[in-house]
């Protein structure tokens, strides 16, 4: 009895220890978790049940022992708050006390011999491994999490037959091999277990471990070491059943949250959206930075916003948002672009939009992760919208596609675009030019302008300190072909008395930083590299004038972060940012490639102050109608009219 009572001391050890370690393994970056408090308590918890459990596993044979650790399921879900999952819990009980009463009748304690650790040990290799390959092979995160956690339980019921080995003595040699099996058994274990909190709900680790870690030992007792060698039949059909009986409340318990659960979730969310999006912070990009924006914007009125995308080892949890990241690879062509394969990720999204159900679905991309998700959305009668911040010359640089071949990739590129987007029920870009490229390039004319928008607010009444006494040009984006820094370069070398910082990182910085060097202008610019979003408003605040040199910008968000900051802006008579720049009010425009026109427009600023002040001015006038409350506000009547509620009203059709 001393035993049993210790057995569920340690389970209620093992279902905190889960809860914790979950709280600190989901959304958190690899490796920040052997620094994050709540798993270092989990583990500590864990520690103490594994001890408790050792002292009760030498005082009592396995197949009484090991089933009560059961009850951690039942435990965990109620301290997940899963009220509406007590008859489970309370069916999962009573199996597991009738198991362990009926064992504690008949179990008999035998001796463990080396040839039989041998032999369960190649055994438990073998479960390991099933398991285990499939976790690494299928794309559902539910699936994955439970193979992960059943291949752990496995590893952990082998733990508990050594346990007993050790505890027979005496000590030799063979006691060290077994002291060792426990060790690596631990760590293999530990570490299929973490894969399983990240993966799923802590529940369903924990209700598979704790069914599966018994059924091993008790198996391995009772087939392996005779522990039931004086059951009777009749008791072992008893056990039997109450095992079943486990089982099935086990499995009841680990069922997907429905559709009513997950909106009991949020109650006051208006509607429920999930946003595709093929690149997301921690990515610096345009189409990343809006998508963020606008899925914290969303949350922020109360809708239930849900964002898919690729994962990435730098991510981090984002406020009010669900962010839901798909398995992903590194690119050859650009370190920081990663790309999720459709054979992997197909099913994933699939599971995702059948378990969420969203009110619609917002897709920003046509590449993988918008493209499944928007035949998904389609095939289970969730309404679309799509927005495209696509360009082909955005990849041309990236993906090193020859000149020759350019024309034929991009005709081929909007056809694909179209095809994809042809599917969705409303289709978005951020600006008229935008939407008229599309309509140029072959997709049907009822795509919509509309401004990705930015939080004007955040870039007013903020002081920065100067890093030079030179009036300052910045320029903010990828450092890629297409942004064509090295007009800006060339041109700063013909401006005497001008400084500039270039905030950005990719695949031409360290071309353009030789280029600095070989221009005599080191002293004069600064490259930053990636910086976090502080460190970029304290260089909008403190530059005098902002230069857009490149020639593929659907609407630039960079240059208009700057014209909300109060900048004059000079930029390439290009795509979407005449929109932007009204000639001789707020900046000027340069033919692309002109570095001659484009030093003569910075000597002009740079040495101009008054000019400088009044475009400054105007800038921050003519950025008010990208406000982005009137972006949301565009995009709430979009999402209702593509389900249906309201008619597209006068000002979008127009």
């Amino acid at each position: 009895m001393i035993a049993i009572l210790l057995a569920v001391l340690g389970a209620f050890c093992f279902a905190f220890a889960a809860r914790l370690q979950h709280q600190a393994v989901d959304g958190a970056p690899r490796l920040a978790t052997l620094k994050n408090k709540r798993w270092l308590a989990g583990l500590a918890l864990l520690v103490t049940g594994a001890g408790v459990h050792a002292v009760a596993l030498g005082m009592a044979p396995l197949t009484v022992i090991q089933p009560i650790g059961v009850l951690a399921i039942g435990i965990t879900a109620l301290l997940d708050g899963r009220t509406r999952e007590l008859p489970a819990v309370a069916v999962t009980t009573l199996g597991v006390g009738g198991f362990v009463l009926l064992a504690s009748g008949s179990a008999t304690a035998t001796q463990i011999a080396p040839d039989a650790e041998l032999t369960a040990a190649l055994i438990v290799l073998g479960l390991i491994a099933v398991p285990g390959l499939v976790a690494v092979l299928t794309n559902r995160p539910r699936t994955s999490a439970v193979a992960f956690a059943t291949a752990g339980g496995v590893a952990y019921g082998f733990v508990s037959v050594l346990m007993r080995a050790v505890q027979q003595g005496p000590f030799g040699l063979s006691t060290v091999l077994t002291v060792t099996g426990i060790v690596i058994a631990l760590i293999v274990g530990g570490w299929l277990v973490q894969h399983a909190y990240a993966g799923g709900p802590p529940h369903v680790a924990v209700a598979c471990l704790t069914v599966v870690d018994p059924l091993v030992a008790v198996g391995i007792g009772a087939l392996l070491l005779g522990e039931a060698s004086r059951t009777s039949g009749w008791t072992a059909v008893a056990e039997i059943t109450c095992a079943l009986v486990a089982i099935g409340g086990v499995l009841a318990l680990a069922k997907p949250s429905t559709r009513s659960e997950l909106v009991v979730k949020n109650p006051a969310a208006a509607t429920r959206i999930v946003i595709a999006a093929d690149t997301f912070p921690p990515d610096v990009n345009g189409a990343a930075r809006f998508a963020h924006r606008l899925a914290a914007g969303l949350a922020s009125r109360g809708h239930d916003v849900h964002v898919l995308c690729p994962d990435t080892p730098r991510a981090e949890p984002l406020p009010g948002i669900t962010v839901h990241r798909l398995r992903s690879h590194g690119t050859p062509f650009y370190r920081d672009f990663r790309v999720c394969l459709p054979w992997q990720t197909r099913a994933e999204i699939r599971a995702l939009l059948s378990e969420l159900q969203p009110d619609v679905l917002h897709s920003q991309a046509h590449f993988v992760v918008g493209r499944l998700a928007l035949r998904q959305a389609k095939a289970l009668g969730i309404p679309t919208v799509a927005t495209n911040h696509f360009m082909p010359e955005n990849l041309f640089g990236l993906a090193h596609v020859p000149r020759v071949l350019q024309e034929a990739a991009s005709r081929w590129a909007y056809r694909d675009l179209a095809n994809v987007f042809g599917a969705a029920d409303i289709v978005t870009a951020p600006t008229p030019r935008a939407v008229q490229l599309l309509h140029d390039n072959g997709f049907p004319e009822r795509a919509i302008p509309v401004s990705c928008g930015i939080d004007i607010s955040r870039y007013r009444d903020r002081s920065a300190r100067r890093l030079t006494d030179m009036p300052t040009a910045l320029f903010v984006g990828r450092l890629d072909e297409e942004k064509r820094v090295d007009e800006l370069l060339r041109a700063l070398a013909r401006v005497p008395g001008a400084a500039a910082e270039i905030v950005g990182d990719g695949t031409c910085r360290d071309e353009w930083e030789l280029m600095a060097r070989d221009l005599g202008i080191t002293n004069r610019v600064r490259f930053h590299g990636f910086v976090d979003e502080e460190t970029l408003l304290d260089a909008y605040v403190r530059c005098d004038l902002f230069v857009m040199p490149g020639i593929a910008e659907l609407q630039s968000l960079a240059t208009m972060e700057a014209m909300a900051a109060g900048k004059p802006v000079i930029a390439a008579d290009a795509m979407a940012l005449p929109h932007l720049v009204q000639p001789g009010r707020n900046g000027w425009l340069y033919p692309p490639g002109d570095v001659t026109a484009l030093a003569e427009r910075l000597h002009a600023l740079v040495h101009d102050e008054p000019t400088r002040a009044r475009m400054g001015a105007a800038s921050e006038d003519l950025i008010a109608r990208h406000a982005i409350a009137k972006t949301l506000d565009t995009f709430e009547e979009l999402y209702s009219m593509a389900m249906g509620h309201e008619p597209l009203t006068p000002a979008l059709a127009a």
